[in-house]
């Protein structure tokens, strides 16, 4: 029994396929290979850089490279959140936030840029991209169109409750008048108003003087997909360390909207919690099967302990109800072709 066996094994995965901490992943396929980039925090990888980096050639199997990211002169306090990089004309362009940190709960994240000539790195810091009027702006997602125009997509706080929306972290996009430096005309994708994003009751913001929020809701992690002639903006939802946290989406006509929300209460559609044995699953990203026919979701999970958010991996379909992932699954499952 022991070959059949070892050979199925061979066929499968199960999630997680990578066990230790590996949050909010991205992954680059560029040629052959594909690169994994999560979050650090404010800690550094072994050769003293910033955003942990694996590498694989079928989703399942990956090898650590060391660190992505050179750190910036003067940040060793602050915390470095999300990754995500893209390529063009050559050059590898790495968007990220950084902020908070062993500074405190007054100094919110911004968004900033660095470049290599490589996908693997390292990279180096060479922009910060300041938003106007926000003091917390984390979760940055480059999305080229059609025509070639690239399209900065991120989360930002919004404080007021206008038009009946939750205060919290809401949805942006705004347009790249080059790949380090925003156009400052941002349009809001998407802002809280349903109860499953909750993201604290009560919650004091020194961010914002101190001041008590009844409700604090938390949109994040948005990535963009093209399908079917429409823009899905996919986002996760809620506390991070609660099972409410998961994907849903907002569709849209034109990449920069108006984007329709068509979610509920009931909770997050594309990718949620199973009770007893997966939890908070969310901050993804999408990629294609090494033969480019299956479209998967790359996200993060808390093992059993809620010690480490653990990479995930599943397949994305689109339905006639919308897209859902076949997951998440915690079984053996079909290796990506």
């Amino acid at each position: 029994m022991r070959q059949p066996l070892a050979a199925a094994a061979a066929r499968t995965y199960t999630n997680p396929v990578l066990a230790g901490n590996f949050p909010d992943p991205f992954v680059l396929k560029h040629e052959k290979h594909y690169y994994a980039f999560g979050t650090t925090g404010r800690g550094r990888t072994a050769d003293g850089r910033i955003f942990t980096l694996l590498q694989s050639e079928n989703l399942v199997d990956w090898r650590p490279l060391g660190g992505a990211l050179t750190p910036p002169a003067g940040s060793e306090e602050f915390d470095f959140w999300a990754p995500e990089v893209v390529e063009h004309k050559g050059t590898f362009y790495m968007y990220y936030s950084r902020g908070g940190g062993a500074i405190g709960a007054t100094v919110g994240h911004q968004l900033h840029v660095a470049t290599s000539p490589r996908p693997e790195g390292p990279y180096t810091e060479v922009a910060a991209l300041p938003v106007p009027d926000s003091q917390f702006t984390i979760d940055a997602h480059a999305f080229q169109d059609t025509d070639g125009q690239w399209y900065l997509f991120y989360a930002r706080d919004f404080t007021d409750t206008a038009d009946g929306y939750y205060p919290g972290t809401g949805l942006v996009v705004d347009r790249l008048t080059s790949m380090t430096q925003l156009a400052n005309a941002p349009r809001t994708v998407l802002r809280a108003r349903h109860r499953w994003t909750l993201f604290e009751a009560n919650r004091l913001m020194p961010l914002y003087g101190n001041r008590t929020f009844a409700q604090w809701h938390t949109l994040e992690g948005p990535f963009v997909r093209r399908h079917a002639g429409k823009y899905y903006c996919f986002f996760s939802g809620a506390n991070f360390l609660t099972d409410r946290y998961g994907v849903d989406y907002c569709v849209a006509e034109h990449v920069l909207g108006p984007y329709l929300d068509s979610g509920s209460d009931a909770g997050a559609r594309v990718l949620h919690s199973v009770p007893g044995h997966v939890r908070g699953p969310g901050h993804h990203c999408h990629t294609m099967s090494p033969d480019g026919r299956t479209e998967y979701l790359v996200y993060h999970a808390w093992n059993a302990a809620m010690t480490a958010r653990e990479l995930c991996i599943d397949p994305l379909a689109w339905t006639p109800a919308g897209p859902r992932c076949l997951g998440p699954t915690y079984t053996p499952q079909p290796r990506p072709r």
